[in-house]
């Protein structure tokens, strides 16, 4: 990586013109003649695009944003994207745009500020974001966000047509928010400058009833959202299967193999995992979250193999499927996998509109609990444990979730709308009920112990009843083997 980077971007444009570029502590070159800084404003060709289009989802955000205007009438609303994070020193994370900023606009780009202005009895909406970076003053090529270091951006003008709002600054909008007037509302935890040019102007519980308002906007999903979870499931059940073709060299390694694996996938087809890859093999499937994915891969264990692929619009999947590493399950494993099967087919049945959210969790909890008093585990009947909640002991976790954006979506959305709703056509959710039996739980027999299954499907609710968007993926075990059988040839 050249080390050549010089700190910041300016903050206003007259900073941008005034500001010296900062050379970096112990760089080679120890500053910039005038004759080289006249050479490098010269010379370039115009490289403006004229013939830009807008994005798909153009028509999408443009609704999402009316429908946003009209519930907040009067009021200015301020969404930011974010920020780069650093990693250390100078180097950043990969940015990913907050949710909300992308689902209103559909730009990925950091720094960028969506600003709805009242203006009669709707609003007038700006997007607010860094333009391409200055020629004149050197800051293209010496600026450690300038053009020649991270890439070129859009120009304003190119902005507005790609995403059909018209587009400013960003380096002028703390200053312009700072002198507003009137109520304001804004996301929070995004960009700490914006939120201090308002500090004095909004308060925590109106900027929570915007945040919950464009959680529970996401809960029924447009077409456009629709295509793009299909279109993430369907590169998902592709990284699953090159997963499978390298289960020899995963074991030749490590859980880390199959991380990088489905990676590759996640980067080739989208733009990256939706979340940290669990690639979870032997007793590392009984935690739930395993995502440090650096232990051993055995012949005659399973692999509890989580993964998702966000899309280039930034919808993720979420799929599970728990796999034989050799490619047959052995007698206890195929128990305790088609109980677990069992109780998912139970959970996807009850997923259609009309239906009570919790149905799902409820129709598959009690599979379990059935299957575990059935195997002497837990002294039944089955009403007992679920009221106790005994089950829980080896089945943790709810069975599902809402997804879209974020792998776990509309996140702060009021429980009356989400957990206690009644599903509608659009919404979509996970059916991923599990069975973990941990590797010290002395209370189930020593063959038990160790093993961890879980499966989970990416269930769209339709107007008759639901459609599985990762049926690509084999879910019953015999289907499971004869899958694995013919990828590895």
């Amino acid at each position: 990586m050249a080390d050549e980077l010089t700190p910041g971007t300016p903050e206003t444009p007259e900073e941008s013109e005034e500001q010296a570029i900062k050379q970096r502590k112990n760089g080679l070159y120890p500053g910039v003649s005038d004759e080289l800084a006249e050479n490098m404003r010269s010379g370039w060709a115009d490289t403006e695009l004229h013939d830009l289009t807008p994005i798909a989802q153009a028509p999408h955000t443009a609704d999402r944003r009316a429908a946003l205007s009209a519930r907040f009438p009067g009021e200015r609303l301020v969404i930011p994207a974010g920020n780069l994070k650093t990693r250390s020193n100078d180097t950043e994370y990969s940015f990913r745009a907050s949710t909300e900023y992308a689902y209103l606009t559909g730009d990925q780009t950091h720094d960028g500020v969506l600003v709805l202005e009242p203006a009669g009895d709707g609003h007038e909406a700006t997007v607010y974001l860094l333009p391409r970076s200055d020629r004149e003053n050197g800051e293209f090529w010496l600026d450690g966000m300038g053009e020649l270091w991270v890439g070129r951006r859009h120009s304003l003008a190119e902005a507005e047509r790609v995403l059909g709002i018209p587009a400013k600054d960003v380096r002028e909008l703390a200053a312009a928010l700072k002198e507003a007037t009137g109520p304001v509302r804004a996301v929070r935890g995004h960009d700490a400058g914006i939120e201090a040019a308002l500090t004095d102007k909004v308060t925590a519980e109106r900027d929570e009833e915007l945040r919950v308002y464009l959680s529970e906007a996401r809960l029924v999903k447009d077409a456009f959202e629709v295509a793009e979870l299909q279109k993430a499931c369907d590169s998902t059940a592709r990284g699953f299967e090159d997963v499978v073709k390298v289960l020899d060299k995963a074991q030749a390694t490590s859980e880390r193999y199959i991380e990088g694996t489905f990676f590759l996938r996640a980067r080739v087809e989208g733009n990256d995992v939706g979340y940290g890859s669990i690639c979870a093999s032997g007793a590392h499937a009984c935690t739930l979250h395993w995502v440090r994915n650096d232990g051993p891969v055995r012949s005659g264990d399973l692999l509890l193999l989580d993964a998702g692929v966000e899309t280039t619009e930034l919808y993720t999947a979420d799929v599970t499927r728990t796999l034989p590493v050799d490619g047959r399950y052995t007698e206890i494993q195929r128990k305790i996998y088609d109980a677990v099967y069992e109780a998912q087919e139970a959970g996807i049945a009850a997923v259609k509109p009309g239906a009570s959210y919790r149905d799902f969790h409820d129709a598959a909890q009690r599979v379990l609990a059935e299957r575990l008093v059935e195997w002497g585990l837990v002294e039944g009947p089955a009403e007992r444990v679920l009221e106790l909640g005994l089950q829980r002991r080896w089945t943790l976790h709810g069975t599902g979730h809402m997804l879209g954006m974020d792998v776990h979506d509309c996140a702060a959305a009021r429980t009356e709308a989400y957990v206690d709703c009644t599903l509608e056509p659009g919404m979509c959710l996970t059916v991923e009920p599990g069975l973990y039996f941990q590797a010290d739980d002395l209370t189930v027999p020593e063959e038990y112990r160790g093993i961890g299954v879980r499966i989970e499907d990416d269930i769209l609710v339709t107007e008759d009843g639901n459609r599985n968007l990762s049926a690509a993926l084999p879910r019953r075990s015999d289907e499971v083997e004869a899958w694995m059988a013919g990828l590895k040839g």
